[in-house]
């Protein structure tokens, strides 16, 4: 795979970020994610009790802030490599994500799979298909120990539509892209809700039915120099309307059972999430963004990616083992989420930084994204 000029070099550079380091706060809210995810699915296993009565499924939340998170970041980097290079090299992109998130992947499936053999696990027919080709979110009927990677294949299908999108589109047209997907996800779940009600497919997070998420990240990127030239914008960066921001997401997360709710829960709750995660990053010096940087919350932000592939096993609330139950498999998950970073997510991480490319930055005009 080549690399290929983009028809707009440097249009969509914000004017806020322009370097390749690690965005500020990133770490911290990827901490805040993985929290929620491993308080929903501890939720209901062996002395931790039951909570998701009146919180609804922090969990999928969680996964929901990761999905705006991972929006916004490859939109970043994929706006760095224009900056610096004046074109996106999909070859390196690639070869990036794939040291980041495959080699992880496979042994964590390739365990599943030699625990299946020795009838520890049980596995679902087509579990491990689904799973090698990153479609478990259009698997019906997967195993406990599969079932989380639906979402990292919509991060995988994600990856691949994206960047082409990015690359062939003006400044303008992506954000016109953004725009659309973010409309198109209300319309996929009432689809669902009405044609698939009652049908294995039904509840299943598809890609349609989730992109919006993934694409108001992407829409947060390609504005942000844009918004933040806006008063009226920043002002929802002030503490009381931040804590409006997080009581809307808790509010739309204990409901989102409820049929209409769940059509257009998205909205608001991906919304929410892109204006904190804005405002994180924006302000990453003060006390939120201090904590958020912390050592503690960075070094677990890092570690994120491990802990929500290792998890799963250990957090079992259908398992009555003595793995399965608090606090002993949590400190299980952590610990296997710290043995998959230290031998194959680290070592790789070298590799992955001589792949950012050492061209020479690329003098472009600071633009001004178009507002939609």
């Amino acid at each position: 795979m080549r690399c290929l000029q983009s028809p707009d070099p440097g249009a969509a550079a914000s004017g806020s970020e322009a370097n390749s380091g690690r965005l500020p706060s990133l770490d911290g809210l990827r901490a805040v994610s993985i929290a929620l995810v491993l308080l929903g699915h501890l939720d209901g296993t062996a002395n931790f009790g039951r909570f998701r009565v009146w919180s609804g499924d922090v969990a999928h939340l969680g996964v929901t802030m990761f999905f705006v998170i991972s929006g916004f970041l490859i939109t970043r980097l994929l706006i760095d490599d224009e900056t610096r290079q004046g074109r996106v090299c999909l070859r390196r992109f690639y070869s990036r994500r794939a040291l980041r998130i495959v080699p992880a992947f496979l042994v964590y499936v390739a365990v599943m799979a030699g625990l299946h053999v020795a009838g520890i696990v049980h596995l679902h027919t087509g579990d491990l298909a689904h799973a090698i080709t990153y479609t478990v979110n259009f698997e019906a009927d997967s195993s406990w120990q599969i079932g989380h990677l639906w979402s990292l294949s919509v991060e995988e299908q994600f990856y691949l539509l994206w960047p082409f999108a990015f690359m062939c589109a003006t400044a303008t047209g992506r954000i016109w892209i953004a725009v659309a997907t973010v409309a198109v996800g209300p319309l996929a779940r009432a689809a669902a809700a009405f044609f698939l009600r009652g049908s294995p497919y039904g509840d299943l997070e598809m890609f349609p039915m989730v992109a919006d998420s993934l694409a108001t990240g992407c829409l947060l990127a390609c504005t942000q120099g844009w918004l933040e030239q806006r008063p009226a914008y920043l002002a929802l960066f002030r503490a009381p309307s931040s804590l409006g921001l997080v009581v809307v997401l808790f509010f739309t997360n204990r409901y989102m059972d409820h049929t209409l709710v769940d059509v257009v829960r998205s909205c608001p709750t991906n919304i929410a999430l892109a204006i904190l995660i804005h405002r994180s990053v924006a302000r990453a010096h003060d006390k939120v963004g201090r904590i958020l940087n912390s050592p503690a919350l960075t070094w677990a932000g890092v570690l994120s990616y491990s802990l929500y592939l290792w998890q799963q096993p250990f957090l079992d609330r259908h398992s009555a083992a003595w793995i399965n139950a608090f606090p002993q498999n949590l400190l299980l998950a952590v610990a296997a989420a710290v043995l998959s970073y230290w031998m194959l997510e680290k070592p790789l991480l070298r590799i992955r930084k001589k792949l950012r490319g050492t061209a020479p930055v690329r003098p472009v005009m600071e633009a001004q994204s178009a507002p939609v």
